[in-house]
């Protein structure tokens, strides 16, 4: 499932694999990976690729529907 997020936001931006891993400074190899979901990706990787495609990453409590936003909620190191 978070292969094809990747892919999808990563196409939205039209951006190459190349493109997209020279930005979070990945291999390219290491990213089609992960699209092909052929190995897990950190959250601090997906975060990155979230962040130059222009994505928030949203948590969301299921019991009592609270939402955490990366980008706003958290207090975090700039990318």
């Amino acid at each position: 499932m978070v292969g094809k997020i990747i892919r999808t936001m990563r196409r939205e931006n039209n951006l190459s694999q190349e493109d997209l891993a020279n930005k979070v400074f990945l291999g390219r190899t290491t990213l089609s990976d992960y699209e092909r979901e052929k190995t897990d990706i950190n959250f601090d990787s997906l975060e990155k690729i979230a962040n130059v495609c222009g994505y928030d990453i949203l948590f969301v409590n299921q019991k009592d529907k609270n939402k955490i936003l990366t980008s706003k909620n958290i207090e975090r190191k700039e990318i």
